[in-house]
Order: structure tokens, then C-alpha cells, then sequence
């Protein structure tokens, strides 16, 4: 019997036992059920195409968001997609529920309703009297799309177009089958693909002319003659054309200007926002334009004597928007209107960059670019290695098409677009073009290091490392027949074409490793590109529940109820910029450019939100002065001078009341703002590049009338800022006041600052920067310099502190402040001046950084570093620096002058460093081979050798290890591999499992977690992997310590077709002896067979549950798109003992699913860890002798149908009744 048959009738199960008629509404936990509607029937097993679908659906994991109160137990299906996006697919077929004792509804006595469409619910007023619902989890049973017909296509265009002819038309629909190349068994869909029916284009019309057009405007509004034109089209067939010409032109006669005294031009002119615009020039449209009027301050505007007997437009234009047309249109009483909306304009950003591309030589190549603004540009520029193409030659638009290609036209392809408001620059992208049958992926892979476990012996070099290759994910020749150069396909990249088993002698036993042995191309690997984290209050640390999340302009969710949040970054995304808004506006939205792992995965980032400053009362009549600086014991930085009557309201109305004026002011001074800072400080030069920025300050903005809280506009207010906070002299001709596009996340010019002219009275000594601005859509403004001194600062980070450069971490997130010292006290800063964040890859990372080469100490930088929201750990700089270990040698290091963050005091954290950033001098040699580079060679810094200097982290844990049989780092998904001997089956999505040990005994001892096929046909008895990892002591517990150990999760393999139950063993080093299972997880297995027997007190085994059970039962089981967050995640909820806390301070005996007691072993005996080590054969023969031939003979004979919601026949274990249903925090029984 199929999955989705055994599926449907586990539904029918569900359904049965007193189940009433299930309810249409669903109603949020606890509230009443008052007037709700029938819900519509779930679809009956008929209406399933069963013949198409084939074993075509998978259950999803369990769900339980609801906890029985009030009314009852809700787990509807709209609040497990809020929770869990992503994880229920649009239309389940079928639904489950079992409660947390994994009771059946009926096996309990309970009324429930349940439907796939809604989800479920069971009603304490339905229940037997005395008796309330139970708590529930359910899950959905899920079509696989990949074995579904797709809708068919739209008829396709007739094959003959000619009129008098016939032929045919055809439509399409396409077998989805979203399995990997590898996939042993192909699902065919039943029925034709396509179909086809006869057409024709009809009989052949006569050629005839179609009625004149309307005349058109004449060219000369007034004041001299001009001429007009009128159009007609031909209706024409075979090609015949129409007789006589398709225009006609006619003159105007001149006019006066103005004709008509009697007539009068009224109109409006706003901002897209709909607020009045002052002072814009109307214009009359025309050869040469003729300036009518200018809008008033509440944006209106008259102009008399203009006729209306001739169709005209005119045009608004001011400065800092673009130029807007609109119609003039009559009334027929001599009063003519126009209104004209203004867009502010807007600097051109790239929306699309053009993609690397490998060709073979003669093919046509097609790169594209697509840029957006106001107004939206339509001039663009194409650059082969930084030389213009010529327009005229290739014709070009945002589209380059190369004809042809030749290996001449290799090399790097940009292009730019440009606008009134500036211009943009795209990424480049690389053409490489390969000779007729020149081969861009080798057979032979890359050698790959992995290292076996401790009892394997050394090679000859001493090495405990294996080469098992690697195939890079190098682009291959694309199809011309199916590339147009702009569509969003996977294309083609090297991978692993073939792969072999070989056998490596360790300790008397052959351990099992998976090699590459032939490399080729095919479908690029597309995993899926997510950054996770939680948004809080910079001051507080309080979350920011349900908050608004914009990309650009679009709304893609809110943040959850800690604040946490997950996005999905869009193909071909070069810079996410993401906008944080706070729906009760206590805090200024947070513009932030988010770093992320472009070859897929997660990356954790931690945003901090900035406090609205509480508003103060303006009286409008008056000017007002609000000081700009927040770090105590200093001057303001400046002043924001709003003039008497500069208040507005929408309309243009001087508003004279009192006004509530919140001005939220970051200072620099304070280190502690930087992490709220908005946005990256970028903005796009005038060579389309995007430059880094040094701020003085930034301050957001919130006016609103006293009375009523609607918003106000500001006419021209001034910002002045205190020249003597500009410690560096260079930087005061060139200050400037800019604001933030919240869409591109890029700052753009408002204006320049100025030294004041005139006195400032007897005040105050102070001299002034001015400037002035306007406030109307935008907030948020900023004091800053372009700063040219620019460097690279090359970074990279470790596994552990050996530093092999084997084991570099990718994905880690490395932050950069720069800061501007103190002079003479390098660990002082005055202030912070910028902030970057990039994701360490395969070569580390190069982050920009302020430098100087005349003065090393003019700038410095405070560098970090986290991986999924650990922190990672900086080589130490006391008592001696060891140029060997911080990756730096001398005398360059002494010149940047590193510090750990512990320097001086050891008691704070070690995750931190700091240094000089001196810009690398050319003629000296000992500053040519990084860690710092000139800005122009960024190639250079990415490309560095691991043996060139560079600055380091390093991860701090207990050690542990981990072997896999099929070679997986974790770091690069696109280097999995499909095999039924993966330790992760999915590379879409990743399940990690742990079991918690507690071990009670005098040290900290290695637990190994060795994973077997369980109950796959095709893996059992074969290796996953292994895993050790230290226990880690309890701080308040005397002579205990905990381990959180990972084991293979069980469920589908690769293929999707069979779940496997891994078998796991748990076995500590030493002489130890198992003493404790938990009561709930030893009943679990116990209900779930096969069970593995436990006879050897030494270990302890199982066969994993396919259910992911929680902290009752002592496993913790996260999912996540990244295998490594997904690890930390779990290994925290471990720590803690909890399912939904995270703890780095290991609590043995919370949570825990195993107990050992170790004891110091008599001299020359041998424990069975180490007998495992030394002789795994043997020591695996023991225990098959005292688990006996039984060990899986309660195993039903469909037992693999369990993932798919049958009940496997066979004995049944006890079950709880409903009154012992209460889960207490722990529970333990004998071994």
C-alpha cells in the first residue's frame, strides 16, 4: 500500500470515534466559538489522482502551538504557517493528530474536528462530562510536487500566420519532478505532454485605410506659426500596403500670447506623498518652453490669458525632483486646470547586475543590467575591461548582445545607467570563451583533506588527513538554445560526476570513506539563501514583537514575538538592504545592509533598533534651537535651528501651534550607538561606484501637531555643527549633510556645510558648519565626509586554534568599526567613524577600513567576529605578542600595534581585537604581503595565499570531532552530494539531533555516537559517520559533568522514497556503566519498534526516533537551512536542558536522556570505548552476542511504513490512560 493511501487512511482513522461535523471558522486559541459556520469537507479519496500521484506525498514534521486553556486545544493551520513559514505546503491532502503521549483522539475518548484546509481543534464543552481536551500535535500530509502534471499552457500562436491559411496550435504541461540527477528511480507522469488542434488565421481582408487620428498639439503654443500632425493606419493584407500617405501635415496660425484675456490656468503642484510644493516653475510646453507661474507655498499656481482651444501640457519643475507633464484640461467656462505630481529625484541604483558567463568561441552571448530611480533611467553604458563600447557598433541598451564571441572578447563586462540625479555602476561580470572542445571542468578533482579519527595511524608525513577531492563549483559552457542571457536559470556548474568506496585500515577494522573520483558538469547547485536574527532595543536589549520588515519598498513579513526573523534573500541580490519598522513607533526604523552567504545558507545577525528621544513642546510662532549631541560631560556636535513659521502642514498651511518635536540624535562619540547606526554609510559617486562614507552624527526627525499627532513638514531650517569637533583639518572643506534612501539604503547629498559668515554674538567662542535643509519625506539625516583614504584589512577565521588552513570556517560574520583615537591613547578612541560586516568565504575576508600612511594611529579598527550568534575568540596580544599565532609577522605588526580586547584587563572577553590600520607602504618590502591592502587592490587581498599575513579568530569549545563517510562541509552547501550514506539527506533543509549524557565521575570524559543504518534496506548496518565530543562540567554539581551528543537523525534518505531508522550508539571513554534511561524516552522506543536491545551496560543504543521529541525525553532536534546554526541552536537548547532556551553553561541533570557512572579503571585493563577504538570489530561482536538475535525481532514486517502515519501490526506496548498523561520535568528508571 502506498504513503499517500496509508495516509488518507490514517485521515479516515482520525475522523472516526464521535468525531462531530468539523466547523468552518477558526477562531484564535481561548476565544469563544459563538456563530461559527460548517467547515467544507475535506476532499474525499476520489477526487486524488492517485494514478498521477503515485507514492507522491511526505508528512511534515509534528506541529503543537497551542496548549489546552480556555475553550480548548487550537492548532489551526493560518497560525502554523505564521510560526513555521514555509513548512506546510499550499494545499495538504490529508492531516494527524496524536496527543503529546502519542495517543490517538480516539483511543482517548475526545471529540476533535479536523481538516486540512484549517487544521484542528478539539472543544472542552464537546468532551464526555468531567472530561477537557487533551494537548495536541498534528501534522499534514504534503503532495510532492515533483510527480504532479502542471497546468496545461496557453494555446500556442497558430503556426501560420498568413490570412487564407491553416495549421495548428499546440499547448503544454510539464511532468514536475524535482529530483536530483542522481535519483535512481525516475517518476514518470501518466498522459500526454502536449496536445494539438487546428487553426487558421481567417480569409484575407482587403488593404484599406483605418479613419484619421485627432490633429496632434501644435508645435508653437503662441507667438509665431507652427505645425500639427494627424496619423492613419493601414489595414492591409499579404503584404499589400495602402495607397496614399499614412501623415498629413497641416500649419498652425500664430497667436498672440497671451490671446485670450478671459482665460485663466489653475493648478496644483505636490510631492508624491501629497504634500504642497513652494516654488516650482510652471512651464507651457513648447519650441521654446514658455514660463507661465510659480507655485505658491501651498503649492498653487495661476496663469491668465492662456486659450483652451488648443490641446497643450505643461511642466513643474524645482530643484532636487524630477520634471513632471500633465495635460491641460477645460472645463468650457474659460477655467483651464492642471495638476502635476512631483517625484523627488533619486540617484540610479542597480536592480540587476549582469552574471559571469563561460562560452565556447562563436556563440552568441547575451549580459544584461537593469537600473531603477527617479526618474527611471534609459541611457546605459557598456565597458569591456573599462574601456566604452561603441554604441553604435554592438546597438546596445541595458541588453549587450556579442555575436560571435571570440577568445579576444574574454575579460570583465559592466555597465552603467544614468540619470539627471546621477549615475550607477553594476558588479562585473567575467566572460571566459573556451576553443571548440576545451573542457572548463577537469575530470580530475581538486584535492580535499579530511581528517580520519585518532585510532587510525599516521602517515608517512606523520598526517592524519585523507585526500577524498573535491570538485569546484566552477561555471560550464552555457546552451545557446536555452540561454537569453537575463533569465534566472541555475546554468551549469563542475560537480561531482562519480564518486568511489574505499576502505581505510584503523585499529584492526577497514573504516569506510566515500571518494571523488570523477569530476563534471552539470546543473548548478541552488540552495537557498536565508539571514536569520532577532531585532532588540539598543538601550534595553527589549525585542521588537511583530514588527514591519520592508526589502526596498515591499513588505516581506514582521519580526516574531522575541523579535527573531528570517528572510529569504532574492536571486542575485549584491546588497540586501532591509528596513526594520517599529508599527508603535517607539523606535526610528532601522535601515540595514545585511551580510549574507551568496553560495547559500544562513547568516545570523543580531540588528539593534534606536530609541525615539521623547518629544519636547515647540511653540511654531517662535524659533527654536534643538541641540545635537548625546555623549555626556561633551559639547553638542551641533544645533538644528528651526525658524518662526516653518512648520507645515500637508497643504502648505503655516501651522502656529504648539508642535511636538522629537529629534533623536546618534552620537559617534558614544561606541555603544554604532551597532544602531542606520544603513552602512555608503553613497554612489559620480562614477556610479559605491564609496565609503565618514559620519559626525545622524538624527532622525518627528514633527507632529500638539492636539491632534498629524505630521508636519518644515520649510528651509538650518544645521549648524561645531567646527571644533572636527579633529582632523581635511575634513572641514569637505562636510556635507546627506539623507538615507530607505529603499537602496544609500545616503544621498542634501547640501554643503559652510563656515558661518557674521558673528555669533557674545554667546559663545564657537565657530559653525552650516548648512540647510529641508524636512518632507525623509527623517533621517547624517553629517558626513567622503573619506578617500580607503584599505582592505584581510581576515580569517578557524576551527580551533591549531590554525591548519584545512579548516578555515566560512560564513562567518566579521564586523569593522573604525574608530578614530585618541591621540597617544591608541585604546581610547574619541569616536567611531564607520562600520562594515562580510562573510568570511573559502579565502576569509577582506573588510574596508579608514587608513592613513602618514600618521599609522589617524585611524584603527575594532574588529569581531560570530558564527550563527556565537561569538568566536582573537589570538592573544599579553603578556607577548606571537606573531606566529596572530598571523602578522614583525616588524609590520608592531606598526599596527595589536590588541586583544583582554589587553589590560583579563577579565573582560577575549572576542575582540584592535589595530592601527598604518595603509602598507609600497617600497617596503615587509608591508607588501598584507594584512592590510590599498584599496585599488582588492583582487589582491581576496586572492592572498593562506600563507600571506592576515588577522585570525578561532573557535573555543570542548573538544569533539567529526567524521562523515560521504565528505560534507558544512560551510559550502553546493559541495553535497546525493548518496544514501550522507549524513545530511536534504541539502535544502538540515536536522540536527542530540542526546544529553550525564556522567557522574571524577573528569570530563570522550562520548563517541556511532551512527549505523537501522532500517533502510540499502544503508543498514553501514556507517553515517561518527561523532566525539568531551563532556562538559557542571559547575554546581560535585563530580558530574554532561555531554550533548550528535547522532543521524532518522527519517527519508536522499532518494525520499524509505525512512531509515538510524542505529545509534552512545558509548563514554572510560570505565563506565550505564545507570540511568529516561522513563519517557525508554517508553517512546519501546512504543516505536524495532527496538534495539541494551544488554551492554557499557553503551547504550537505540534506533533514533523519527519524531522530534523535546527536552522531556533528553533530545533536542532543530531544523534550520544552515547544518551549522542548526547545531548551535540545539547544542544551546542541550546545554540548558530546555526546548526552547540556549545556555553556554552545561546543566547535567536537566533534560537528560542517559546516565553513566565512570570510575577510575585498575591499571592495564582496557574500557570498552577504548576496545571500541582499538578493536571495533570485536568490540561490535560483543555486543550483538548480549542483544542476542532478537534484537530486531519485534520489528513488524511494514515497520517502514511508519513515517507515513500507519499504525505498524504487532505487539503493543502499555499505554498511559488519559489521567496519566502529565509530563513532569524528568523521569528515570533502571537501565
Amino acid at each position: 500500500m502506498g504513503e499517500l493511501a496509508l495516509a488518507l487512511l490514517a485521515l479516515a482513522a482520525l475522523h472516526g470515534a464521535g468525531a462531530t461535523e468539523p466547523l468552518e471558522n477558526d477562531l484564535e486559541p481561548g476565544k469563544s466559538d459563538g456563530g461559527r459556520k460548517p467547515w467544507k469537507a475535506a476532499p474525499s479519496l476520489a477526487e486524488l489522482d492517485l494514478d498521477t500521484a503515485g507514492k507522491g506525498a511526505e508528512w511534515t514534521s509534528w506541529f503543537n502551538i497551542d496548549h489546552p486553556g480556555g475553550d480548548g486545544d487550537f492548532e489551526s493551520l493560518d497560525a502554523i504557517r505564521f510560526y513555521y513559514r514555509g513548512r506546510v505546503c499550499e494545499r495538504p491532502v490529508a492531516i494527524q493528530a496524536r496527543t503529546t503521549a502519542w495517543e490517538l483522539p480516539e483511543e482517548v475518548g475526545e471529540v476533535v474536528h479536523a481538516s486540512p484546509k484549517k487544521g484542528f481543534r478539539c472543544l472542552n464543552k464537546e468532551q464526555p462530562r468531567g472530561k477537557t481536551c487533551s494537548n495536541y500535535h498534528i501534522r499534514f500530509l504534503c503532495p510532492l510536487e515533483h510527480i504532479y502534471w502542471s497546468h496545461w499552457s496557453s494555446w500556442s500562436p497558430c503556426s501560420r500566420s498568413a490570412c487564407g491559411s491553416s495549421g495548428t496550435q499546440t499547448r503544454t504541461r510539464r511532468c514536475v519532478n524535482a529530483r536530483l540527477a542522481v535519483a535512481l528511480k525516475e517518476v514518470k507522469c501518466k498522459g500526454k505532454a502536449v496536445e494539438r488542434r487546428a487553426c487558421s488565421a481567417g480569409p484575407c481582408p482587403e488593404p484599406a485605410w483605418m479613419e484619421w487620428g485627432p490633429w496632434g498639439p501644435c508645435s508653437r503654443s503662441c507667438g509665431s506659426a507652427g505645425t500639427r500632425v494627424r496619423r492613419r493606419s493601414c489595414k492591409k493584407t499579404k503584404k499589400v500596403p495602402c495607397a496614399g500617405p499614412a501623415t498629413e501635415l497641416q500649419k498652425c496660425p500664430p497667436e498672440p500670447c497671451p490671446a485670450c484675456p478671459g482665460h485663466t490656468l489653475q493648478g496644483t503642484v505636490v510631492t508624491a506623498g501629497g504634500v504642497a510644493l513652494p516654488d516650482a516653475r510652471i512651464y507651457l510646453e513648447g519650441r521654446p518652453p514658455v514660463l507661465l507661474a510659480r507655485s505658491d507655498a501651498h503649492g498653487r499656481f495661476a496663469a491668465g490669458g492662456l486659450c483652451q482651444d488648443t490641446p497643450a501640457n505643461v511642466s513643474a519643475h524645482r530643484d532636487g525632483f524630477a520634471t513632471a507633464l500633465a495635460p491641460i484640461v477645460s472645463n468650457g467656462s474659460g477655467v483651464a486646470v492642471a495638476h502635476l505630481t512631483l517625484h523627488r529625484l533619486e540617484k540610479p541604483y542597480m536592480v540587476l547586475h549582469p552574471k559571469a558567463k563561460v562560452w565556447v568561441a562563436g556563440q552568441e552571448v547575451t549580459f544584461c543590467c537593469k537600473a531603477s530611480g527617479t526618474p527611471v533611467p534609459k541611457k546605459y553604458y557598456w565597458y569591456h575591461n573599462g574601456t566604452l563600447l561603441d554604441r553604435k557598433v554592438l546597438r546596445y541598451s541595458s541588453r549587450l548582445v556579442l555575436r560571435g564571441v571570440t577568445p579576444e572578447q574574454a575579460g570583465t563586462y559592466h555597465c552603467k545607467a544614468s540619470t539627471e540625479a546621477g549615475v550607477t555602476k553594476s558588479a562585473p561580470a567575467q566572460l571566459t570563451v573556451l576553443a571548440q572542445g576545451q573542457q572548463s571542468c577537469k575530470p580530475e578533482p581538486e584535492p580535499s583533506l579530511v581528517e580520519l579519527p585518532s585510532e587510525c595511524p599516521q602517515d608517512a608525513a606523520g598526517s592524519r588527513y585523507y585526500n577524498v577531492g573535491r570538485c569546484p563549483p566552477t561555471p560550464c559552457p552555457g546552451n545557446p538554445a536555452k540561454e537569453s542571457g537575463c533569465g534566472g536559470g541555475a546554468g551549469r556548474c563542475c560537480g561531482v560526476r562519480r564518486m568511489e568506496l574505499r576502505e581505510i585500515p584503523c585499529a584492526g577494522s577497514l573504516l569506510p570513506v566515500k571518494v571523488v573520483a570523477e569530476c563534471g558538469c552539470g546543473p548548478c547547485a541552488q540552495p537557498r539563501v536565508l539571514v536569520q536574527g532577532r531585532v532588540t532595543a539598543a538601550d534595553t536589549g527589549e525585542p521588537l514583537r511583530f514588527g514591519q520588515i520592508f526589502l526596498g519598498g515591499r513588505k516581506v513579513g514582521f519580526t516574531g514575538y522575541k523579535g527573531s526573523f528570517t528572510i529569504e534573500v532574492p536571486p542575485d541580490t549584491q546588497r540586501l538592504v532591509v528596513r526594520f519598522v517599529d508599527r508603535h513607533q517607539r523606535f526610528i526604523d532601522a535601515v540595514k545592509v545585511l551580510p549574507f552567504d551568496r553560495r547559500g545558507g544562513t547568516v545570523y545577525q543580531e540588528v539593534k533598533m534606536l530609541r525615539k528621544k521623547e518629544p519636547v513642546e515647540l511653540d511654531g510662532n517662535q524659533s527654536n534651537v534643538i541641540p545635537l549631541g548625546e555623549a555626556r560631560g561633551q559639547e553638542p556636535i551641533g544645533e538644528l535651528v528651526l525658524p518662526a513659521g516653518t512648520f507645515l502642514r500637508p497643504s502648505g498651511e503655516v501651522f502656529k501651534g504648539t508642535v511636538k518635536a522629537s529629534v533623536t540624535f546618534l552620537d559617534p562619540r558614544d561606541m555603544a550607538t554604532a551597532s544602531a547606526a542606520s544603513s552602512d554609510l555608503s553613497f554612489t559617486n559620480a562614477e556610479g561606484e559605491i564609496v565609503p562614507l565618514r559620519t559626525y552624527g545622524m538624527f532622525a526627525v518627528d514633527f507632529q501637531e500638539g492636539e491632534t499627532g498629524a505630521a508636519l513638514q518644515t520649510g528651509p531650517v538650518e544645521v549648524r555643527m561645531d567646527a571644533g569637533q572636527v579633529w582632523m583639518p581635511e575634513h572641514l572643506q569637505k562636510m556635507k549633510l546627506w539623507s538615507l534612501n530607505p529603499e537602496t539604503g544609500l545616503w544621498e547629498e542634501e547640501g554643503v556645510l559652510r563656515p558661518a559668515g557674521g558673528s555669533r554674538g557674545k554667546r559663545e567662542e564657537r565657530t559653525f558648519l552650516v548648512g540647510n535643509l529641508e524636512i518632507r519625506e525623509r527623517r533621517l539625516f547624517n553629517l558626513d565626509v567622503p573619506e578617500d583614504r580607503r584599505c582592505f584589512v584581510k581576515v580569517r577565521a578557524y576551527a580551533n586554534e591549531k590554525f591548519n588552513p584545512y579548516e578555515q570556517l566560512e560564513g562567518v560574520v566579521i564586523s569593522l568599526i573604525n574608530l578614530e583615537p585618541q591621540p597617544g591613547y591608541p585604546a581610547n578612541p574619541r569616536a567611531w567613524g564607520r562600520f562594515d560586516s562580510v562573510v568570511t568565504g573559502p579565502n576569509g575576508a577582506c573588510l574596508p577600513a579608514f587608513c592613513d600612511s602618514q600618521r599609522p594611529d589617524a585611524y584603527s579598527a575594532y574588529v569581531t567576529a560570530t558564527l550563527g550568534g556565537e561569538e568566536l575568540e582573537a589570538v592573544a596580544s599579553s603578556p607577548k605578542l606571537n606573531p606566529n599565532a596572530i598571523g602578522v609577522s614583525q616588524p609590520y605588526l608592531g606598526k599596527l600595534g595589536y590588541r586583544r580586547s583582554d589587553h589590560d584587563d583579563p577579565n573582560l572577553k577575549k572576542t575582540a581585537f584592535q589595530i592601527n590600520v598604518a595603509k602598507p607602504d609600497p617600497n617596503n618590502v615587509d608591508e607588501t604581503n598584507g594584512p592590510i591592502y590599498p584599496y585599488r587592490s582588492l583582487e589582491e587581498c581576496e586572492e592572498a595565499p593562506v600563507s600571506a599575513n592576515h588577522l585570525r579568530f578561532y573557535r573555543v569549545e570542548v573538544d569533539k570531532y567529526e567524521y562523515n563517510v560521504v565528505p560534507f562541509k558544512e560551510s559550502d552547501l553546493t559541495s553535497w552530494t546525493g548518496d544514501y550514506l550522507s549524513w545530511w539527506p536534504n541539502p535544502q533543509e538540515f536536522r540536527a539531533c542530540f542526546i544529553k549524557v550525564q556522567i557522574e565521575g571524577p573528569q570530563e570524559y570522550m562520548v563517541r555516537s556511532r551512527n549505523l543504518g537501522g532500517s533502510h534496506p540499502r544503508t543498514r548496518g553501514q556507517l553515517y559517520g561518527l561523532r566525539d565530543t568531551r563532556s562538559v562540567r557542571d559547575m554546581l554539581l560535585e563530580n558530574t559533568s554532561g555531554a550533548c551528543v550528535e547522532f543521524k537523525c532518522s527519517g527519508m534518505l536522499f532518494d525520499q522514497s524509505l525512512v531509515d531508522r538510524t542505529l545509534v550508539s552512545i558509548i563514554p571513554q572510560g570505565s563506565c556503566r550505564r545507570t540511568a534511561i529516561n522513563n519517557l524516552l525508554r517508553d517512546y522506543l519501546s512504543r516505536h519498534p524495532p527496538v534495539a536491545e541494551n544488554n551492554h551496560t557499557a553503551a547504550f543504543t537505540m534506533l533514533a526516533p523519527v519524531d522530534p521529541l523535546g527536552h522531556n525525553y533528553g533530545i533536542y532536534t532543530v531544523t534550520d537551512q544552515n547544518p551549522r546554526l542548526a547545531k548551535e541552536i540545539a547544542i544551546g537548547r542541550c546545554f540548558d536542558g530546555t526546548s526552547d532556551g540556549f545556555s553556554r553553561e552545561m546543566k547535567a541533570d536537566t533534560g537528560t536522556a542517559v546516565t553513566f557512572t565512570c570510575h577510575e579503571r585498575p591499571a592495564g585493563r582496557q574500557s570498552f570505548f577504548q576496545r571500541l577504538l582499538t578493536a571495533p570489530a570485536q568490540a561490535l561482536d560483543e555486543i550483538r552476542r548480549e542483544m542476542g538475535a532478537g534484537e530486531m525481532r519485534g520489528a513488524p514486517p511494514d515497520v517502514m511504513d511508519f513515517a507515513s502515519g500507519a499504525q505498524a501490526p504487532g505487539p503493543t506496548a502499555a499505554r498511559r490512560t488519559p489521567g496519566s498523561r502529565q509530563r513532569t520535568g524528568r523521569s528515570w528508571g533502571e537501565p
